[in-house]
């Protein structure tokens, strides 16, 4: 069977078996993520998606004014898609937008009254969820486990635009 990786680090010996066993659990993971966050969406009424934006608007808000950008590169969505969310939580009364002061294109995004409601209700929840989630992890590995994951988001990043231009030049090539 041939390699699928040939960085020395991501080999066990000659063989990649410990990688793609890496990356298989990883996409379990990833999907059961998933899954988890939009049944917790579904107890108050909202998609996973929804779910996640409204919830990064309001952790956002701690520090700072939050606009579709701010939520679509902190939650690795296209500004697209956020903003088509966005749209179906302000007209479910969960979110207001208003506009910037500073930049006319721009509009500030915040969490109502309604949404902040049903947001601590949800952590009731939530917390027992995420602590089952993480409960194999102590401190030092879960600080770890948030640094790596968010190094290879990058690097996800980095391998879709490389797959992009891979595709193109065979295209040109056919």
């Amino acid at each position: 069977m041939s390699l699928t990786v040939s960085r020395p680090e991501l080999l066990d010996g000659d063989s990649d078996a410990l990688f793609r066993q890496a990356v298989h659990d990883s996409l379990g993971f990833a999907v059961r993520l998933q899954e988890i966050r939009n049944r917790l969406g579904e107890v108050i009424g909202l998609s996973g998606p929804a779910y996640s934006i409204l919830i990064a608007i309001e952790h956002l808000a701690d520090s700072g004014e939050v606009g579709v950008s701010r939520v679509s590169d902190h939650l690795h969505l296209s500004g697209a898609f956020v903003t088509i969310e966005i749209t179906k939580l302000v007209k479910a009364g969960l979110v207001t937008k208003t506009p910037d002061p500073e930049d006319g294109r721009r509009v500030i995004l915040r969490v109502t009254d309604k949404a902040h409601g049903l947001l601590t209700e949800l952590s009731e929840t939530q917390r027992p969820v995420n602590d089952t989630i993480f409960a194999g992890l102590d401190a030092k590995q879960f600080r770890q486990f948030a640094e790596i994951i968010a190094s290879l988001v990058a690097g996800t990043e980095e391998s879709l635009a490389l797959l992009r231009f891979m595709a193109e030049q065979r295209r040109r090539q056919a």
